[in-house]
């Protein structure tokens, strides 16, 4: 025997002795000698820290992570011996019946050992250990596949006739066609090999599509970086403990050995995986000193700050002082952004007859998120089902589940045939979309169904006069009210706010044109003082730094929330249809205030915040339904120009008359609820 051979297996032996693997290989060796069962095959889990191999030795840690095929082999030996020795299981004849998978915890954080899926060309051809990262595109169900099978030799006389002498057991990138088939042969009398049916062992397979994560930047369809990159999807191979591992639409970084899969004319390469992790990426710990700045000179007052980041945000694309109530929901539902099951969100719906000027904010913002995707018209909005070079069923990811903790800006609403808007209202409802896989169709047994969780915000508009055309306007109109009968009623109540965005007067939309006008000209002017103070990547920064803040609703804004929500349930309502209240605007209303208080970089909501979430909301209600007892401004949190101290000091005298007017809408209308007063 090879000394060096010999040295590895007595440095396996103490790493495993060490590690507590030895321990582990015992209890699993238990559970197959409890079965009393023979098997073709005893498949073995060992997880290897390739640092505290290579302090034990380290030419067994360089092996292990450049020929981990060869590795296996001596850690099957060591393990065949281990059972021999301690008679560990009764059933267990040969070596060949032994397989281990050999599980790194990590790799080298150095480049040799980083596989880039946009790099090119795309390094499949060494069999050992890749780290990678990407996203989950589509998705297949999964299948069964032969782990191991026994074959015994038809010569009679052959001492392979019996016995597991003859033992196929699954390689990584290897199709099943390497595992069983019908022409191998005996390897010492050279006469055919004939499986042994009744000892095939068989395991889960799933195979995934992923993408590196650049692929976001291109689907934002508007982006400040200009560099040209190569994108292409790969194949992923999960098995066994691996399969359902993961959730289509996330980002993983795995470890595993690349392979190229041979279908017929085709040659796939692919990866198969030994671990899988979720890749959570850190958010900045810290925003831009201009912002903390303006949070020092506006920290007088709870309403200033967010009013001036609305005020001079996407001067890039607009001017300061424009759209501003847009500019804060916008705002509001960047930072309502994130990847939890029970999340807070915010969709928003414009009715505006400036499209052009709409489309450009929305893809401007869009593109301050990692993951803000605008939807292509041509294709899906939700996952869809089609088949994959395999001729199995595969999930695609499609625009909603790639903009997951983001937002997905799916444009003109009403450009959407009425089949796809229930399929929206539906998820706005549920924030999850059911997938239907015939088995017929896919070669399986029964039909399934698989829900798909949909955790984005949605962005949206309607062209207010394209909309006019298309439809008989009607005219019993409520004060305030706004012709949206073109779009689903239960659909316009999906979406948390709607916004009618228009010019007050020619003196609003002056600045407009004449930046347009010189944008046109030089496209890469900064035209304005504050974008320069300000710039985008500020406002990439503070937006993830807010997003990430957890914030906690302070009782006297909870009780204001709550006093609003009964109240406006009492008033708005009609003889016919009760409330026309939503019974999703509480969450609405919570999901605006937290939104407010993120935005102040606060971790507490406040009264105040509940005070701006209240009037978008009421100013949303209007639109959908007439105004109430209430009765708000048409343009409730932006009643004048911001154009100095002076008047954001008069916005401040404004909204406390708004919140002294709503304590007394609540007094009126929601009696049973108790709220501190300040003559209290």
């Amino acid at each position: 025997m090879d000394p060096e051979i010999q040295k590895m297996r007595e440095v396996i032996l103490v790493y495993l002795d060490r590690s507590g693997g030895l321990q582990k290989f015992v209890h699993d060796c238990k559970k197959y000698n409890d079965s009393k069962q023979s098997y073709a095959v005893y498949r073995f889990i060992i997880s290897i820290n390739p640092s505290d191999i290579a302090e034990l030795d380290a030419t067994l840690g360089n092996y292990i992570l450049h020929n981990p095929l060869q590795a296996a082999q001596i850690f099957q030996s060591v393990c065949f011996v281990a059972i021999k020795t301690l008679s560990l299981i009764e059933q267990l004849q040969t070596e060949a019946q032994i397989s281990i998978l050999l599980k790194p915890t990590h790799l080298p954080p150095l480049p040799s050992y980083v596989l880039s899926l946009s790099a090119y060309p795309f390094n499949y051809t060494s069999p050992r250990f890749y780290m990678c990262e990407g996203i989950v595109i589509a998705m297949g169900t999964v299948t069964k596949y032969t782990q191991g099978a026994r074959f015994l030799c038809t010569e009679e006389t052959c001492p392979f006739s019996e016995g597991f002498r003859c033992i196929r057991v699954h390689c990584p990138g290897a199709t099943e066609s390497a595992t069983v088939r019908t022409d191998f042969v005996c390897s010492l009398c050279s006469s055919p090999l004939q499986e042994d049916m009744k000892f095939r062992v068989l395991g889960d397979k799933q195979i995934v599509e992923m993408i590196d994560a650049k692929i976001l930047n291109a689907l934002k369809g508007y982006s400040i970086d200009k560099s040209h990159f190569r994108i292409q999807a790969f194949t992923v191979f999960l098995r066994d403990e691996l399969a359902n591992k993961m959730t289509i639409g996330n980002h993983y970084r795995i470890i595993g050995i690349p392979a190229c899969v041979q279908n017929g004319l085709q040659a796939t390469a692919c990866i198969e995986v030994t671990s899988v992790q979720l890749y959570k990426p850190n958010g900045p710990s810290f925003v831009s000193d201009n912002f903390k700045y303006l949070l020092s000179l506006t920290s007088s007052s709870c309403w200033r700050f967010t009013a001036v980041l609305a005020n001079i945000f996407a001067s890039q694309v607009v001017p300061p002082g424009t759209y501003n109530t847009l500019k804060l929901a916008i705002l509001l539902s960047l930072v309502q952004t994130c990847q939890k099951e029970n999340a807070d969100y915010l969709d928003l719906l414009i009715m505006t007859s400036d499209t052009l000027v709409i489309d450009r904010l929305l893809n401007y913002s869009l593109c301050l998120l990692p993951r803000g995707i605008r939807h292509p018209p041509s294709s899906d909005i939700f996952p869809s089902v089609s088949k994959d070079k395999h001729g199995s069923a595969s999930i695609q990811a499609c625009s909603a589940v790639l903009a997951k903790g983001g937002i997905c800006y799916i444009g003109d609403l009403s450009s959407y045939k009425k089949d796809k808007l229930e399929l929206l209202q539906s998820v706005l409802e549920s924030r999850t979309t059911t997938v239907f896989i015939p088995g017929k169709k896919y070669g399986e047994e029964a039909d399934q169904q698989i829900t798909v969780s949909v955790q984005t915000n949605f962005w949206s508009f309607v062209d207010v006069d394209s909309s006019s055309k298309k439809h008989t306007q009607k005219e019993n109109f409520l004060i305030g009210q706004m012709d949206v009968s073109l779009i689903p009623v239960n659909l316009v109540d999906g979406f948390g706010l709607l916004i009618y965005n228009e010019f007050l007067s020619c003196r609003l939309s002056s600045p407009v044109v004449h930046h347009i006008l010189k944008k046109a000209i030089n496209p890469e002017a900064m035209l304005y003082k504050v974008s320069q103070q300000f710039r985008t990547q500020d406002y990439e920064e503070f937006i993830l730094f807010a997003r990430n803040l957890h914030v906690e609703l302070s009782s006297a804004a909870e009780s204001l929330i709550q006093g609003y929500y009964l109240a406006s349930r009492r008033v708005r309502r009609d003889s016919t249809h009760g409330s026309t209240l939503s019974a999703s605007a509480l969450k609405i209303l919570i999901s605006l205030a937290k939104a407010h208080a993120k935005l102040s970089l606060r971790q507490t909501v406040l009264e105040e915040d509940a005070v701006i979430a209240i009037l978008l909301l009421e100013s949303s209600l209007t639109l959908k339904h007439g105004t109430s007892a209430l009765c708000v401004a048409p343009n409730p949190v932006f009643p004048f120009d911001l154009s100095d101290e002076n008047s954001l000091q008069q916005r401040d005298i404004y909204l406390m008359q708004c919140h002294h007017q709503l304590l007394k809408f609540i007094a009126a209308y929601s009696p049973g609820i108790h709220i501190n007063t300040n003559e209290e």
